[in-house]
């Protein structure tokens, strides 16, 4: 499935999710590699007077990626959105994503993310300042409404529509639901056939049959895929062959997996410096080795590592143990078992 945003052609309609803390440049890079058509980058504050700080710098930071650059802004004042707009243009983005789909609290408090849903006057008046700003496409992200009361996500779109907005992503949860119980896509369905921009659907998709189930569903034109692709990037690569064949591709190797954590742990590394790359990267080596064998005392040790050189010896001889018995991984809860052993038996 091919996906167009403005003047950009999407090799294929599978988005990365903007998420705070796990977006950033050496994950996007990792997803690109294995087959996200496009990457979010990390929400940035739309006040540019924070903009100093050592870890807006890293968000603004898209030194060598490919296009198109996707980047995501936030707050709640039409002027300082369209100035945040035209200031990440003048930093290299090619598409500017608005959000008014985070629910969380830090951000809702300041009349920002998902509680913008609740005064449409001021989304239209946002939405017309920022496409005014810029001479690039304009993406929203949304949730279904404030609470289930109140899904007013056609409302929204139209609005959206209106106002010049080139793609759409939908969470099917309302503000009031926040990450609790399970996505709703009878509502996306709904704004797919309201409006005639292109439609991303987001939430709970955890799996290529969940993505191929969501797209007939829903009639969306793309997925886009957040919480699902964390410590299992593979998500991307597996859900195109199974969009495209209806069959898994064969599990990566563990030799595959070990140089792909490795390069990741790498990047981290060199992008924040030392003493902050090790820090981040424990939880992506959390989220890395969750369900394999030996994952939690693997992470307990990892956890306590200091330096850069440690995190690669422990990661080496990880991967070396499970080697041992195992061909091949299966990240994430779909599909086969985690790992399978060299003899076709389970693994422990």
């Amino acid at each position: 499935m091919i996906m167009q945003i403005g003047p950009y052609t999407l090799p294929n309609s599978l988005i990365l999710a903007p998420m705070a803390g796990v977006t950033d440049r050496p994950f996007r890079r990792l997803c690109r590699d294995l087959g996200a058509g496009l990457l979010v980058s990390e929400m940035v504050t739309s006040d540019t007077r924070l903009w100093n700080s050592r870890k807006s710098r890293q968000r603004l930071d898209h030194s060598g990626e490919p296009g198109p650059i996707s980047v995501q802004i936030a707050g709640g004042e039409p002027h300082m959105l369209a100035e945040a707009a035209r200031a990440n243009v003048d930093h290299g983005a090619q598409i500017i994503d608005i959000n008014m789909g985070c629910p969380a609290k830090k951000v809702c408090k300041r009349a920002a993310g998902s509680a913008l849903l609740a005064d449409e006057d001021l989304v239209a008046r946002i939405l017309d300042a920022v496409v005014a700003a810029v001479d690039v496409p304009v993406t929203l992200k949304i949730r279904t409404g404030p609470d289930r009361e109140h899904r007013n996500a056609i409302s929204i779109a139209k609005i959206a529509e209106a106002a010049g907005i080139q793609a759409l992503a939908i969470h099917g949860r309302t503000r009031a639901d926040k990450f609790n119980g399970e996505a709703e896509y009878a509502t996306i369905s709904e704004v797919v056939n309201a409006v005639n921009i292109p439609i991303m659907a987001n939430g709970d998709v955890d799996s290529p049959e969940k993505a191929k189930q969501v797209l007939e569903s829903t009639g969306a034109g793309g997925i886009m895929i957040g919480r699902a692709a964390q410590g299992n990037p593979w998500i991307f690569r597996d859900t195109l062959h199974y969009l495209e064949h209806g069959s898994l591709p064969a599990a990566p190797l563990v030799t595959e997996v070990h140089d792909c954590v490795q390069q990741h742990l790498a990047e981290l590394h060199q992008f924040y410096g030392e003493f902050m790359g090790v820090r981040i990267a424990r939880k992506h080596l959390g989220w890395y080795t969750q369900n394999l064998p030996g994952g939690e005392d693997f992470r307990r040790g990892f956890n306590t590592l200091e330096n850069a050189t440690d995190q690669r010896v422990a990661i080496e001889q990880f991967f070396q143990q499970i080697n041992a018995s195992t061909d091949r991984v299966r990240f994430g809860c779909y599909g086969e078992v985690s790992a399978r052993k060299k003899n076709g038996a389970l693994a422990a």
